[in-house]
């Protein structure tokens, strides 16, 4: 990254949810971090994963079910979550939903 920073007014917008799928978009990517922002369109979903890295979820907007590990979680607008490295997780949007995920590299 060659800008000392980066910034974006509203997220709501920036990542809003298609019709139909899930659209992603890279706002950050450096040696030290990635930062993507997902659209998720109402039913769809990640089904379950691990990544090598730590990272955050923060839901911006709309209502998804979230698996963590063993857990189930609700997250709506405002929920943060942290996830260490390798822990299975997957989402499935209730409604549209706006979610920002960064990786710790």
């Amino acid at each position: 990254m060659n800008e000392p920073y980066v910034f974006f007014e509203d997220l709501k917008k920036t990542g809003e949810a298609p019709e139909n799928g899930i659209l992603s978009r890279t706002l950050q990517n450096d040696e030290k971090s990635k930062t993507v922002v997902f659209g998720f369109a109402p039913g769809q979903e990640l089904s379950a994963h691990t990544a090598p890295y730590p990272a955050t979820l923060y839901f911006v907007e709309g209502e998804a079910d979230i698996t963590l590990g063993s857990d189930s979680k609700t997250a709506g607008p405002g929920t943060f979550v942290y996830m260490t490295a390798r822990l299975e997780h997957g989402i499935r949007a209730r409604t549209n939903v706006v979610m920002l995920l960064t990786m710790i590299k």
